[in-house]
């Protein structure tokens, strides 16, 4: 499958955009660190009850769609997360062993592995397909495959958005996620002459170019910074790389220039 690339978001504590990214990897100042992400997609009001993992997700969406031009409300769209609102399952996890009575429901509608595609689509006012994907460590690889799939299979533009955030708790010491971290792409069936990437299913393990360390870092202490190899390579406007797909499948993308 061949896609075009119209909109990329990227948020995390150490890169507050794709812009950010690129001109870090051009050989500028790492910028400095945001705390919050800013989800003004949400309203004021939604902004201060949403979780992170759901602040996170927005505003790499956000930042997606803006760049690609396309309304929000008539996008498809698939949400990848490899453990959800980690926060959210401690708390419930916690609140189910000692005090189960007083669980909290709103609590409990954020605990849901699809509430960051609730919040988005009801902000947005989007009736488009709307989907969630895990797949562990391959949760973003996989999102990309469906993202691609529905793309092709409907004709029409999608909007893929990652994100994990830190756990917290036993959940947090099993699974080793130790920041937030999210990304997002607008991506459309790419025929058309331009800059595009070729997509295919593979057997190979999963491999890239080699990335800066922090790079590598990020892809270690976060699940959706998978999506590293491919940024860097949208940035640089070249390059090739497999990343995972699920556990035996991979997925080659090849970005390709055509006349």
């Amino acid at each position: 499958m061949d896609i075009r690339v119209e909109g990329i978001g990227l948020w995390s504590p150490q890169l507050a955009n794709f812009d950010a990214l690129r001109r870090w990897l051009a050989g500028d100042a790492q910028p400095a660190s945001s705390a919050r992400p800013e989800a003004s997609a949400l309203s004021p009001n939604e902004r201060r009850r949403a979780p992170e993992s759901v602040l996170v997700a927005i505003e790499a969406a956000t930042q997606a769609v803006s760049m690609s031009g396309r309304p929000a409300d008539s996008l498809a769209c698939v949400f990848a997360s490899a453990y959800g609102d980690q926060a959210t399952t401690n708390y419930m996890c916690r609140a189910l062993a000692h005090a189960p009575t007083e669980l909290s429901p709103t609590r409990f509608h954020n605990s849901v592995h699809n509430a960051a595609a609730g919040y988005w689509t009801i902000a947005t006012g989007c009736r488009a397909p709307s989907g969630a994907v895990c797949a562990g460590n391959a949760s973003f690889g996989a999102g990309l495959l469906e993202a691609a799939v529905l793309a092709y299979a409907d004709d029409r533009p999608v909007l893929l958005v990652s994100s994990d955030t830190a756990g917290v708790g036993p959940l947090g010491e099993l699974i080793g996620c130790t920041q937030a971290f999210g990304c997002a792409l607008v991506i459309s069936p790419g025929a058309r002459a331009g800059t595009r990437l070729r997509l295919a299913t593979t057997v190979a393990a999963p491999h890239h170019e080699p990335l800066p360390a922090p790079c590598m870092a990020w892809m270690r202490e976060n699940p959706s910074a998978a999506c590293l190899p491919l940024l860097v390579m949208l940035a640089k406007g070249e390059g090739a790389c497999v990343l995972a797909a699920s556990d035996q499948l991979g997925l080659h993308l090849r970005m390709e220039v055509t006349v």
